[in-house]
Order: C-alpha cells, then sequence, then structure tokens
C-alpha cells in the first residue's frame, strides 16, 4: 500500500514561509492515536530515558507521522520531492517553569555559513493538547536569515509560539532563531525535533503553485523588517531560478555607492538589504560586493557574501578570483557564493579541488565538501573531489562528504567502495550520512552495500533491558 498523496502548500502559505520562516500547522490523526504514541513516549523515558537518535525506531507509532500527507506536503513544498531525514533526532521533554535563552540549531558546530535558500528545514511535532502554559516552542518571525539576534535575549514582543491540540507542529527554516516557552503547568510536555534536507536544488515550484509572481503575504506578523529583494528572489529561486536579480535594477552610481556604504550599517537587516539590491546592479553593484568581500570586517565580508550569491553568472570571476585570498573566512565566503551560483559556477570546481589539500585550513574544506555537489559538474571531477573528503582528517569534512553525495544521486556511483569504508567510521553521522548517499545514489552497486549493513545493524524495537529476548 503507497503513501498517500502529499497536502501541499499553497500560494499565500509559501509566502508566509519565505518571509516569516515558519508555518504552524495540523496533522489530522485521531485522538486515539496521539494517546497510544503519548503512552509509548511515557514508557521509553520513564523506563530507559531519551532515546536520542533511537527515537524513531524506538518509538514505532512515530513513523505514521512523517508518513502523514500534511507533514510529507509542507516538507515537499519546501525541500522539494526528495527530501532527506537527517540521521540526527531528539525528542524534547519540557516541564521547566523558565523559558529556554533564544538560539539557532547548529549544523553539528556552528561555523558553517548559513544558507538563506531553505536547503534544510525542522519539524516540532508536538504529540499532546499544548496550550501556552505548557510551553510550547516559540520563534521570532523572519529571523530566519539572521546572524545577530536582532532583538535583546529576553524579548517576547512578537514571538509566535506552536501552541494548539494534540498533532500540531511547526515547520521551521533550520536557521530561525527559537527557544522553549515556559511550561508553567509543570507538566510532561514533548517537542519531537526531526531534521530535513532537500536534496535537489529546484526546477520549479513544488507547492502548489498557481501564480509564479512574487508577492507579499496578505499579512506580517508583528515587528518583521522588510526584506522585499530578498523575499523576491527566494521565491524566484525555490521556483527554479538562479541569480534571478541579475541586472534587475537601473545602475545609477549614486544608490550603488549608499548600498554600499550600507553593507557596513551595524543594523544587519540593513546591511542584508543592500547586498540584495547590489545585486540587481549590474557589474557596479557586483563590484561593490567584491569590494565588501574583502573587507575587513567579517560581517561586511559575510553579507557581501550572499549578495554575490544572488547575483548571478556575472559574479563568478570575482569570486573565482577571491579564492586566492589570505584570509580563511574571506575564502570561506567566496566558495559559499559559488556552490549557491550552482552550474554558474562550474569552472570553479578545478580550483575547489586544489583547496582540499590537507594544508588548506579545515573551515575551507568543510565548505568546499559542500560547494562541491550544489554545482554538481563536472559530475567526475566532483565525485572524485567527494571520495576525497569521505577519507578527510576532519570528521565535519568527511560528514558533509555523505550528505553532499546524497544531491549527486547515481552519478556518484564511483563513490560506493568509499561509502562502504564510511560505513565503519568511528561517528555515527558520518556512519549515518554513508548509508543515506548510497541509498540516495541508489545503484545495484550501492543498494547492495546498503542491504547488507542494514541487516547486518538491524535495530529491533521491543529490546529492551527490561526485555532482551522473550516474548
Amino acid at each position: 500500500m503507497g503513501r498517500e498523496v502529499p497536502v501541499l502548500l499553497n500560494d499565500e502559505q509559501m509566502r508566509k514561509f519565505v518571509t516569516e520562516g515558519f508555518l504552524i500547522l495540523k496533522t489530522d490523526f485521531s485522538e486515539q492515536f496521539h494517546q497510544k504514541l503519548m503512552e509509548q513516549l511515557n514508557q521509553v523515558y520513564e523506563q530507559e530515558g531519551n532515546p536520542g537518535n533511537n527515537l524513531l525506531p524506538r518509538i514505532r507509532d512515530l513513523q505514521k507521522v512523517f508518513d502523514n500527507p500534511i507533514i510529507t506536503g509542507a516538507l515537499t513544498s519546501v525541500l522539494g520531492p526528495n527530501y532527506l531525514m537527517h540521521t540526527h533526532r531528539h525528542g524534547h521533554f519540557n516541564a521547566s517553569p523558565k523559558a529556554g535563552g533564544w538560539h539557532k540549531d547548529s549544523y553539528w558546530g556552528y561555523k558553517k555559513m548559513r544558507n538563506h535558500h531553505p536547503w534544510w528545514a525542522m519539524i516540532m511535532y508536538f504529540p499532546q493538547d499544548t496550550p501556552v502554559e505548557l510551553g510550547p516552542t516559540g520563534v521570532m518571525p523572519g529571523t530566519q536569515n539572521y546572524e545577530s539576534r536582532t532583538f535583546e535575549s529576553d524579548e517576547t514582543e512578537g514571538e509566535a509560539v506552536a501552541s494548539g491540540n494534540a498533532g500540531t507542529f511547526a515547520l521551521i527554516h533550520y536557521d530561525i532563531w527559537h527557544r522553549s516557552t515556559p511550561n508553567v503547568l509543570g507538566q510532561p510536555r514533548y517537542m519531537l525535533k526531526f531534521e530535513f534536507m532537500r536534496t535537489e536544488a529546484p526546477t520549479a515550484p513544488s507547492w502548489d503553485c498557481l501564480d509564479r509572481e512574487w508577492k507579499q503575504p496578505a499579512a506580517f506578523s508583528t515587528k518583521i523588517n522588510e526584506h522585499e529583494m530578498m523575499w523576491k528572489e527566494t521565491w524566484n529561486w525555490l521556483s527554479g531560478q538562479i541569480g534571478s536579480l541579475a541586472d534587475s535594477e537601473k545602475v545609477d552610481t549614486a544608490k550603488v555607492q549608499e548600498a554600499a556604504a550600507q553593507l557596513e550599517d551595524s543594523f544587519e537587516p540593513t546591511a542584508l538589504n543592500a547586498a540584495y539590491n547590489l545585486a540587481a546592479m549590474g557589474d557596479a553593484g557586483i563590484q561593490a560586493l567584491l569590494q565588501g568581500l574583502r573587507h575587513e570586517s567579517l560581517k561586511v565580508s559575510r553579507t557581501s557574501a550572499y549578495g554575490l550569491a544572488a547575483a548571478g553568472s556575472g559574479a563568478v570571476a570575482g569570486l573565482e578570483a577571491s579564492l586566492g585570498a589570505e584570509r580563511v573566512e574571506t575564502v570561506v565566503h567566496a566558495v559559499f557564493a559559488l556552490g549557491e551560483l550552482r552550474h554558474l559556477a562550474a569552472s570553479a570546481i578545478p580550483q575547489l579541488l586544489e583547496l582540499l589539500e590537507p594544508s588548506t585550513d579545515v573551515v575551507i574544506r568543510q565548505t568546499v565538501a559542500e560547494a562541491l555537489a550544489l554545482i554538481g559538474a563536472p559530475v567526475d571531477q566532483v565525485v572524485e573531489g567527494l571520495i576525497r573528503c569521505l577519507k578527510d582528517e576532519d570528521v565535519q569534512v568527511r560528514f558533509i562528504a555523505g550528505l553532499s553525495l546524497c544531491r549527486m544521486g547515481a552519478a556518484a556511483d564511483e563513490a560506493v567502495p568509499a561509502l562502504e569504508i564510511a560505513l565503519e567510521d568511528d561517528n555515527r553521522y558520518v556512519r549515518g550520512h554513508a548509508a543515506e548517499a548510497l541509498h540516495y545514489i541508489g545503484t545495484d552497486s550501492a543498494k547492495k552495500v546498503l542491504i547488507e549493513f542494514l541487516l547486518n545493524s538491524r535495530w529491533c524495537p521491543s529490546t529492551t533491558p527490561q526485555s532482551t529476548f522473550y516474548p
């Protein structure tokens, strides 16, 4: 019996996701389903503690949640039809009357440059009725693209909470600022957090799109900063366009100079708007962004990279030239922008491969490991580079390589022997994403290695310290 047809998001929901970075939605399971799910959660947490990454196999009914057409439709709309469930997952238990701190989740460390384009998303699922008093997750709307918090640490004005009946879930841009809110009732509250990654770049809208033109949503959350050019670029990117802003604004020397100066603005939303405005101003805007990339301020350099990532093919040559910069961060930012430009930056692959030498700074190697698959061609050179990354001494380079190979599909069949070795890596995520890569490669040789690995490591959800063998 196949899965039900996904219930895709509509245009208005997608516009809200692009601007605000989250949606609060609800599944259609029965009350009895959630009662049974809660019984399983309570039993496991009381007898065994938090099952961590084994949450899904340990709580047997939980897979039904992630097969639900409302959830698969939401994820398909944002991440495309072949999204990946990350091997890290976590059941958050909260009975604290104190709020958690505002934060962004890491990508196993905080050195990775975050994508404005939605390559990643999270589902935060609430299996019990979760009124505000029970401490649902809170998110700060519109903050998914901000490196800084832009609001005070204890500020709650404008906060949105994932409050609702059992089956309510928050679909969030992976990088949004969020926190746990106070559980003033002191009763058990579960939030089941799962991470997802896009494995294919968008070529067309994957939601129920009736109008391809960008429009702002009918209403905003309070206190949200406007980013018209950035939102438009993200919408177009989700519709399959790369560098859609390029040469879309009339070049005006005064406007270029004004925007270039605003890259240094201490208020991050202003600086980001400047970067995207410059991305639309042709070569003059690109040159200003390239100058910003080399700015002594790392914040200005990073912000300029976001503009260059949206500036189209005209930015490639300058970014390639920046790969030889002495400052590590400048190189990292240039590599990031080249990756976001995807196949437009194919000419940079030879230089990127040179950056995989062991003597190169490890953060550069980590960034290259992701950028290679985003660019994707020439395929043989990209796969060869990712095989090298699987053998890197740095565990995070190896971890990223597995995720990157998921994006290469059957074209990465040459990586199967290296992935087979990676299945024995000391790190759980290197092993987990090697298995995922074999699944997405999907050739006969990949399936053979994957099936043998899964059979040898088969998980029995009924085996616990209280029930080791029988019944």
